[in-house]
């Protein structure tokens, strides 16, 4: 079977149901979405390691994988979400070390939160992205991440009403740069990274 390469898109989640997110994948060449629903710690620790510029105070439970990892000459090489069944992804973690390969058994969420730190591919094979993925037309001018697209996949898996599945931002833009600086590393210091990543959104926005 053919692997399909993916790249994350983004993660939605609901404002009604608590813990409800959705990691949103799209196939690298091609438009359909893979929407794997996901628990509240592991979509934090994956919009960290989405923000580079986010450092965590202590390190989180995947940072402290790779810290060890990285520590005993472990590197992650891929990870393929290999199974399908009843709605859950099973996903497997080629790890290397002395140039010896295993594979190790692994939650999807957990195994993409670890691929984004050792900058490994993720690959699924194209039954599954067949059988679970979601095609979304869109024109040559709309390639860029959407908010509405992510939206819409929201709502497809989380099954609720366009207007409760969104991205939560808050309104930064009445915001001096430095104070929004200053919210940024209280919002860290203080473990809030949902916040701080949308603090950090804005002062990149102001900076480009």
């Amino acid at each position: 079977m053919s692997l399909v390469k993916l790249t994350i898109k983004g993660i939605s989640y609901s404002q009604t149901q608590n813990g409800a997110y959705a990691l949103i994948l799209s196939e690298e060449d091609g438009e359909r979405k893979l929407p794997i629903v996901i628990g509240a710690f592991e979509a934090q620790s994956i919009a960290i390691a989405l923000e580079k510029e986010i450092k965590p105070p202590r390190p989180l439970t995947h940072d402290l994988f790779k810290g060890f990892a990285d520590r005993f000459d472990i590197v992650v090489k891929q990870v393929i979400i290999h199974k399908l069944v009843d709605g859950v992804f099973y996903s497997s973690i080629i790890c290397e070390r002395d140039k010896i390969e295993e594979i190790i058994d692994a939650r999807t969420s957990d195994a993409i939160a670890l691929a984004l730190r050792f900058k490994a591919p993720i690959f699924t094979y194209k039954n599954i992205l067949e059988k679970a993925g979601i095609f979304l037309k869109s024109t040559p001018k709309k390639k860029k991440k959407s908010a509405k697209e992510e939206e819409i996949i929201g709502e497809l898996i989380l099954g609720e009403d366009k207007e409760s599945v969104a991205k939560i931002t808050a309104d930064y833009s009445k915001h001096t740069l430095k104070q929004l600086n200053e919210m940024l590393g209280q919002a860290v210091e203080n473990e809030d990274y949902e916040k701080a990543a949308g603090i950090r959104d804005e002062i990149s926005k102001r900076q480009k």
